[in-house]
């Protein structure tokens, strides 16, 4: 179970606590609305913090996702330079050769 599953297992029973206080015992008014705003400040907060997960959730998805595909594109550009440079040593051996043949023919 995650940190956040357990917080807020913790908090909707806090807020089950809440419920049975108000409704069990006698108090005052001042006391039951006090409770009261407690409680729906607590579930104010539970709320935002879903929202802001969600949006967490979502930049994390994206960014991941675009990492993925940076991924692939320096994938991309290392096999197209691996393959540059084999083109540069094969051009260089062949290089070689010519002026190793040249060299033959004027001696």
């Amino acid at each position: 179970m995650s940190i956040f599953e357990k917080k807020e297992k913790n908090l909707n029973e806090l807020i089950n606590k809440l419920d049975v206080l108000t409704s069990t015992y006698s108090q005052s008014t001042y006391e039951s609305e006090k409770i009261k705003t407690e409680k729906n400040e607590i579930l104010r907060q539970k709320s935002e913090i879903e929202k802001k997960n969600q949006e967490l959730m979502r930049e994390h998805k994206y960014l991941k996702e675009k990492i993925e595909s940076l991924q692939k594109e320096v994938n991309k550009q290392s096999v197209i330079e691996d393959k540059f440079n084999q083109d540069i040593e094969e051009l260089s051996q062949e290089t070689e050769n010519l002026v190793s043949e040249i060299e033959k023919w004027q001696t």
